[in-house]
């Protein structure tokens, strides 16, 4: 028997609609905080060659982890900008929720033993006022990825995407 060419085209689910401001928004706001990571690791592992403070396995297993979650955070985000409300729920949980609070847990359990600000910016050098620059930049980011996510005319396009 031979394959004969279908005379008929496969079923394709329409394009919906373009995506409105917040949801480019927050697509762009989740690739930011996505570079604002990269450049937290490039600190990071820079400082723990430079003193030795971490192994190769360890850095490695480490890019290795954050180099999984880049990619998933930019390939969900992008998902999220085309109407798939999966990937929305996932990076508002994932990354809005547990992602953000492994990213203040340490400075706030810092706060919370009487350590202040003013003594842990006195005592910084250059490399942790960036790293402490870009994870602002970072959690502001997905902070706000998450509430454009949700805006009345972000959720009208994710109920006309299903």
């Amino acid at each position: 028997m031979s394959a004969t060419p279908s005379t008929t085209a496969p079923y394709r689910r329409p394009a919906p609609a373009a995506p409105p401001a917040p949801v480019r928004t927050a697509c762009a706001l989740w690739l930011t905080a996505v570079a604002a990571g990269a450049f937290e690791t490039v600190l990071a592992v820079g400082r723990m060659a430079a003193d030795g403070s971490g192994s190769a396995g360890e850095i490695g297993t480490g890019l290795a982890v954050r180099l999984a979650v880049f990619t998933l955070a930019v390939l969900f985000a992008r998902r999220m900008r085309g109407g798939a409300r999966w990937a929305r729920v996932t990076l508002a949980l994932g990354l809005g929720v547990l992602g953000t609070a492994s990213m203040v847990v340490q400075p706030l359990a810092y706060l919370a033993d009487g350590g202040s600000l003013g003594d842990a910016l006195s005592r910084a050098g250059v490399l942790d006022l960036f790293f402490g620059g870009s994870r602002i930049v970072h959690v502001a980011a997905v902070l706000a990825a998450v509430v454009l996510m949700f805006r009345p005319a972000a959720n009208r396009y994710f109920r006309a995407s299903a």
